[in-house]
Formats: structure tokens, C-alpha cells, sequence
């Protein structure tokens, strides 16, 4: 029986990452989440701050990019951590986005964040978060830049700020696990995809490359201070919640944000069935 279970898990294994690679490459399907003139459609939450105050226009728009910059900061960092959250809740998608890594880190700001961003996925709603809480309860898809020459940096690692996830078969007790992805230098633009389903395995991908997946993703783990305790019930799995990019004191600039959402009607016979579902919402079926 455990033979025959082991066997059953790694075709499934096979299938999920067969079908990312495939998704990748058919991109007719992706609603854009940035409209490329302004934050519509986005909430900001700053560690320090009430939701919605975008102190120091920390996030902006010029150029038709998102930019995460600090010229309008007083004083030195002072942790103001921050993250911009797209107003719709998702649980089973494919994002897919580029970023670069430009300047330098805001003086004050903690060493670790040199080339240091990410962004998070089943996060909770930033409406929940305390004024003084650090991180959210979430999961991070991390991106990392190369600052010594030939001193693997990857990029794509998995963070687990109030959280934990599966990686090998059981709880990894790590905060962040590193990706296999090669290291990037300078300022170049990076492609990074997420694919997410539910509460079940969850896949990493730069410039079209599979470098991490893990399983699981539940609520647990530390790193996070300030919440609120009702947010975090330790042990619950994430099956779904809102995405965020990070602003931890680096610039840099987002671009080409855009979702597959993989939960919809999965009957053939309704008008807005697609074929690349993997989770069935039958409430969503129009006939």
C-alpha cells in the first residue's frame, strides 16, 4: 500500500510540473493586475503606518512600471517594511511578473536587504494587520540579486513569515529555503512565475526554469511580530489569500504582473468552461 501510494504521489508530482511548464508557454489566458498608470485596484500597508498610507510614495508608478523607492523617506529606514496588495484574493493561479534590482538600499536599512524583495502569496487581508505588525502572515516567493562576483546568490527561494510549508515530505523548520536558480547580476529584468494550487503544491519558476517546490502551506513558524493572535491559528493550511510585493528598503521596478486564475466552471457544456482548470468552482458555471 505505501508503495502504491509513493508511486501515485510522484505521477502527481510529474503532472503538476509538466502542466507549468506547459502554462508558461500559452499566455493568452493572463489578466493583466496593473493597469500601467496608477495603483487602482491595490492597497499599501506599511509597518509603522495605517493601511493605505503609501508614506513616502514608497510605491509608484512612472514610466508604466511599478517602483519601489525611498528618496522621499526622513531619517533612516527605521524597518518600515512594506507591501503593495492587488485587492482580489486568489488560491489556485499562475502569476507571472518580471523585476530588477536598480540604486541603492535606503541607508539605515538592515544589511539582508541588499537586492532583497520578493512577493507574497495567500497572505492575509491587509486590512487585519495591526499599524505595528512587521511582516504579513503569508508566504514569500523571494528574489534575491547577485552582489559578489562568483558568490551564488539564487533567486526564487521560498520565506515563511508567520508560516510554514512541506518541503521533502515534512515541516522544514527553515525560514527561507533556497531555489536551484542561477544567480543574476546588475540590473537586468528577471521572469519569475508562480504557480499555486491551494493548499497543495506550489511551484517556482525563473526565466522558464522549475527551481523549488514545496507543499502545504499552512499558518505557523515566527519572524512575524505585532499581529494581531487571532490572525495566526497555527497549523491551518493556506488555501488561499491575497498577493503582495515587497518593499524591504531596495528599489526596484515591477513590470508585466499578470494572473491565470486556475479555479473556475470545469463543465464542458458551460460557456465559460477552460480547459486549464485544475480546481472546480461550479458556482462560476454560465449556461
Amino acid at each position: 500500500m505505501r508503495n502504491r501510494f509513493r508511486i501515485t504521489w510522484v505521477t502527481l508530482v510529474v503532472s503538476f510540473t509538466c502542466f507549468g511548464q506547459a502554462d508558461i508557454e500559452n499566455e493568452s489566458e493572463f489578466k493583466s493586475l496593473f493597469n500601467g498608470v496608477n495603483l487602482d485596484g491595490w492597497t499599501t500597508k506599511i509597518h509603522h503606518y495605517e493601511v493605505n498610507d503609501n508614506y513616502g510614495d514608497t510605491f509608484r508608478v512612472e514610466d508604466s512600471l511599478i517602483k519601489v523607492r525611498y528618496d522621499k523617506y526622513e531619517g533612516d529606514f527605521n524597518d518600515r517594511f512594506a507591501h503593495l496588495y492587488y485587492d482580489t484574493p486568489y488560491s489556485y493561479f499562475h502569476l507571472t511578473m518580471e523585476y530588477r534590482f536598480v540604486g541603492d538600499p535606503h541607508p539605515g536599512a538592515p544589511i539582508f536587504i541588499e537586492k532583497n524583495s520578493g512577493v507574497m502569496f495567500h497572505s492575509q487581508d491587509p486590512k487585519t494587520m495591526l499599524k505595528e505588525q512587521n511582516w504579513p502572515i503569508s508566504v514569500e516567493m523571494q528574489f534575491l540579486g547577485g552582489i559578489e562576483k562568483d558568490k551564488e546568490r539564487p533567486t526564487g527561494n521560498m520565506c515563511s513569515p508567520g508560516t510554514d510549508v512541506e518541503f521533502e515530505g515534512k515541516i522544514d523548520p527553515r525560514h527561507c529555503i533556497n531555489s536551484s536558480s542561477e544567480t543574476y547580476y546588475g540590473d537586468q529584468w528577471v521572469k519569475a512565475d508562480l504557480i499555486v494550487r491551494g493548499d497543495s503544491l506550489v511551484t517556482h519558476i525563473i526565466n522558464g526554469k522549475t527551481v523549488l517546490e514545496y507543499e502545504k502551506p499552512q499558518v505557523g513558524g515566527a519572524v512575524v511580530t505585532g499581529y494581531d493572535p487571532k490572525m495566526k491559528p497555527d497549523g491551518k493550511l493556506l488555501q488561499e489569500g491575497f498577493i503582495a510585493l515587497q518593499s524591504e528598503g531596495q528599489p526596484i521596478d515591477f513590470r508585466n504582473i499578470k494572473i491565470k486564475n486556475l479555479k473556475g466552471c470545469m463543465d464542458p457544456n458551460a460557456s465559460n468552461y477552460k480547459e486549464y482548470y485544475i480546481k472546480s468552482d461550479s458556482d462560476a458555471c454560465v449556461y
